[in-house]
């Protein structure tokens, strides 16, 4: 293995670490609404993937921006999926609308 392989290697699993433990520490009732701010993080992510993609020139740097991409993709249309399930419950529901009533008749002429 080259010592570029290895130290995108390891900053790829310090990332994945790191990662983890920042978002491990968040709680419950901060997690949805952080989501819709990293979004546009995990697009980042995503631009990033593609940008390795690009550049790799081994069969593992192709496997591991596939891999990248799949993540920040997932992550980005989740985030999305949430978001919206969230800005849902805000919403203000649509009250039925009640028939009109007829106009009663005052000197027996229909009103119009």
């Amino acid at each position: 293995m080259s010592t570029a392989l290895v130290t995108d290697l390891t900053i790829f699993i310090l990332a994945l670490l790191v990662g983890f433990e920042v978002i491990g520490k968040v709680p419950a009732t901060l997690h949805t609404p952080l989501m819709s701010a990293t979004n546009s993080i995990h697009g980042i992510v995503l631009a990033g993937a593609l940008l390795i993609g690009v550049t790799a020139h081994t069969v593992v740097g192709y496997i591991l921006a596939f891999i990248a991409a799949v993540f920040a993709s997932a992550n980005v249309v989740g985030g999305y999926v949430v978001t919206e399930r969230m800005l849902k419950m805000f919403r203000r529901k649509a009250q039925p609308q009640v028939p009109a009533q007829p106009q009663p008749e005052l000197d027996g002429r229909p009103r119009s």
